[in-house]
């Protein structure tokens, strides 16, 4: 498993300043760069030389970037962060919602692209060297998948079916930001993704309680526009509480 801080980078730039910028930036850290100039390098990059994150602008010269994720997606779970000078927010649900697994927009600090590089290195090694955890901890908060139970500080929480419903969504992609468009495809149904106040009330309920923060949340995070991010960490179930087989 590789450390942070090493791994090879995929940067897909028409802009040879950016490119240079970035390669300069990422060496300085450990890792090996990779460049494409275009949408044609980039897949044929990836299938090649298997980079293990991919840093992908949206404006190419020879195809669109979405096109470019939609090829990667076809054939690899390689973690995909977009880094466009496009703000708006239907563009970062787009992304999102067809297989990126985080968007920075430019111009953007180096230290934020940084941390975004070192979360989803993260994920994706849990991703290989573990099998889907159902067991979730912060600081006093335990979320237990298979027995269908929450603790906040040792004591029973309890939760509606829907509250249930998008924590444990939320957990399965636990770091990562989930669209309010698939939360509210796969919980609530495909006629209701406009319906975002169901959402809305209850992520609202859901930071209720579990005691985080409605002001300044730690938990439950919100990417304003786009959807939610869960910060809490896998974990193994303490063996007295491992479900009856």
């Amino acid at each position: 498993m590789k450390s942070e801080g090493s791994g090879r980078i995929l940067i897909v730039d028409d802009e040879q300043q950016i490119r240079r910028f970035l390669r300069i930036s990422l060496a300085s850290q450990g890792y090996g760069v990779l460049e494409a100039e275009n949408g044609k390098q980039a897949l044929a990059m990836v299938y090649t030389q298997a980079p293990d994150v991919v840093l992908l602008d949206l404006g190419l010269p020879d195809m669109g970037g979405h096109e470019v994720l939609q090829g990667i997606r076809e054939h690899s779970t390689v973690p995909v962060i977009v880094v466009s000078v496009r703000d708006r927010e239907e563009e970062k649900v787009f992304s999102l919602d067809n297989g990126a697994n985080d968007y920075v927009t430019k111009p953007f600090g180096i230290q934020e692209l940084l941390a975004r590089i070192r979360a989803v290195l993260r994920l994706a090694q849990k991703a290989r060297g573990e099998q889907t955890s159902s067991y979730y901890v912060s600081q006093g908060l335990v979320i237990d998948l298979d027995l269908r139970r929450v603790t906040l500080q040792q004591e029973d929480v309890h939760l509606t079916r829907k509250e249930f419903a998008v924590l444990a969504r939320l957990c399965r992609y636990a770091g990562r930001v989930v669209t309010q468009t698939q939360l509210l495809k796969e919980i609530w149904g495909p006629t209701h993704v406009d319906d975002t106040h169901y959402l809305r009330i209850v992520i609202s309920r859901l930071r209720q309680k579990l005691g985080d923060d409605p002001q300044t949340p730690t938990l439950l995070q919100t990417e304003a526009g786009v959807g939610y991010r869960l910060l809490v960490e896998t974990a193994l179930r303490p063996e007295t509480l491992r479900p009856e087989t």
